[in-house]
């Protein structure tokens, strides 16, 4: 057996983009009118906005969601950098014929921003967001949907992320999954939810893929 796809969450896991998410929610939820501490903050990273904000704020869901990414769109290239060692990575593993997938319940506009501002772009297969699924990540629909655009089949395929949605989403599909051990979210957290594996930082996913 080897791993043939490489499915990646983005934020939390390609890039380091958590303090421009925790600004921006703080700056939504304060225009609002509510306030939050730094620790809560960071519940928020991992679901799709509209289940955040509907929580909070029923009724003004979409109201919210744009304040939120116009902010986020606003400061995004101040505070957006690629984790360490992702870019040799992925060209690493594309050397080696591995289909590269972006799995993530952000919108695609943010995404194709993301991806085109740290170059990471050219690298990638093909992308899943919020946008194409009816339900988004723990459910495993975004997974199994970029495993058939590549063709992919779950006995080869590997998800990488850095919270709980990943995992679960990954597991349901019936892929092996892997944790990233920088999630903020603590790597003990995450090792909770049992990945197959638990990256140190991303090099260790060329040992897996020759492994496996």
């Amino acid at each position: 057996m080897r791993i043939e796809t490489v499915l990646f969450d983005l934020d939390g896991t390609l890039i380091n983009s958590n303090e421009l998410i925790y600004l921006s929610f703080a700056h939504t939820m304060e225009t609002y009118g509510f306030k939050f501490t730094a620790e809560e903050l960071k519940a928020f990273n991992g679901p799709p906005l509209w289940d955040t904000f509907n929580k909070f704020n029923p009724g003004q869901e979409e109201k919210m969601i744009q304040t939120y990414r116009e902010h986020n769109h606003l400061i995004h290239d101040d505070y957006v950098r690629v984790f360490p060692y992702v870019i040799e990575t992925i060209k690493q593993l594309k050397d080696k014929n591995i289909q590269i997938g972006i799995v993530t319940s952000k919108m695609r506009s943010g995404v194709t921003h993301g991806l085109t501002f740290t170059t990471l772009d050219q690298y990638i297969d093909t992308v899943v967001t919020v946008d194409d699924v009816t339900h988004s990540k723990p459910h495993p629909e975004s997974v199994i949907k970029a495993m058939e655009q590549l063709n992919g089949e779950p006995r080869t395929t590997l998800m990488v992320g850095d919270n709980s949605h990943d995992i679960l989403a990954g597991q349901r599909a019936g892929v092996w999954t892997a944790g990233v051990a920088w999630t903020d979210k603590g790597k003990d957290y995450l090792g909770s939810y049992k990945p197959t594996y638990m990256l140190e930082d991303m090099r260790a996913l060329l040992k897996i893929v020759e492994v496996s």
